[in-house]
């Protein structure tokens, strides 16, 4: 398989892709499922291993309560000694005020293998806004630990912007959240006002945070911020937003919204890969979010000579 040129999908059905490349030298996979009624779980040696590797599912959700309906976005991370999967769920279905209700939350298991393990129960994670919240993402940068997250701040058009905190533990948030994003340019408010799906990347002495933005169909599309790796990361002056989208519909490829991405590595170590959802065609009965088709891809992450990332799909 030829990473950086791949246009056809690494694994059907899976959105909000999420691929951790563990200290076990193992990869693992998660993402939300189309039922988004469970935290599923794959690992392999090798990316393309994930394809036909055996699906673990680590928690189902219950029938009723605050986590009982739209899981979305699992990610799981290796932090502190331990496995812990930071997921967004809702008590139901219900709009509030042109919004689902979701929170976010965490399971974790100290065991050596995550699918063999028996997990913990859900923990919210508080951030002291208590609003819509989703996609949160974790990293450490200088032996603190950060938690990056989207959530809705009342008083701010839109659904959610980007937030950062430093975490006293994987669970529990050690300061309050600052704002680092919100949808500001047209690319960010087609159909919804949306910052979402952070991720993390840290290289050539930069901290490269992207996100995605607008509706979950064709308009999809991913944006960048970064920051000096030796700035103060709480500090939103520290950070400098692109202001045109890094990677977004390719129409003569029939490549639709791609995002909600994540980064990885190759086995080697040589090389960053992007990992992310796209759809393959426009034509959406419904809610896009209904739609089961948003496959994972995976492609080689270019690096420009001043040390920035490049996003587009290369061209035959």
């Amino acid at each position: 398989m030829e990473i950086e040129r791949i246009i056809e999908p690494l694994i059907e059905q899976r959105a909000d892709p999420h691929i951790l490349k563990a200290p076990d030298g193992y990869y693992y996979f998660s993402a939300s499922v189309p039922e988004y009624d469970r935290l599923e779980l794959r690992r392999s040696k090798s990316i393309e291993g994930l394809v036909s590797a055996d699906r673990v599912t680590v928690w189902t959700k219950p029938d009723e309560g605050p986590f009982s309906d739209l899981i979305w976005a699992p990610e799981i991370h290796f932090n502190r000694g331990g496995w812990y999967i930071y997921f967004a769920a809702a008590p139901s279905r219900e709009i509030k005020d042109d919004l689902f209700q979701h929170r976010m939350y965490a399971i974790h298991t100290d065991a050596k293998n995550p699918l063999e393990a028996e997990w913990s129960g859900p923990v919210q994670i508080d951030t002291g806004m208590d609003t819509f919240c989703l996609d949160a993402t974790t990293f450490e940068h200088k032996g603190v630990l950060y938690y990056v997250w989207a959530q809705k701040e009342q008083g701010i058009r839109g659904n959610s912007n980007l937030y950062i905190a430093k975490m006293d533990t994987p669970l529990t948030l050690a300061s309050e959240p600052v704002r680092l994003s919100v949808p500001e340019f047209d690319w960010e408010i087609r159909g919804f006002w949306v910052n979402e799906g952070p991720s993390m990347l840290k290289r050539y002495g930069k901290i490269f945070l992207s996100y995605s933005a607008s509706a979950t169909d064709e308009n999809y599309a991913m944006g960048l911020l970064y920051a000096d790796d030796e700035s103060d990361l709480l500090n939103p002056s520290s950070w400098t937003k692109s202001e045109k989208p890094v990677l977004c519909s390719d129409l003569e490829r029939k490549h639709y919204g791609p995002g909600h991405n994540s980064f990885t590595v190759s086995v080697d170590g040589k090389d960053d890969l992007l990992v992310y959802h796209a759809r393959e065609y426009t034509e959406i009965e419904g809610d896009p979010l209904w739609d089961p088709n948003r496959h994972t891809f995976v492609k080689k992450l270019v690096w420009s000579e001043d040390g920035m990332p490049v996003f587009d799909i290369p061209k035959d």
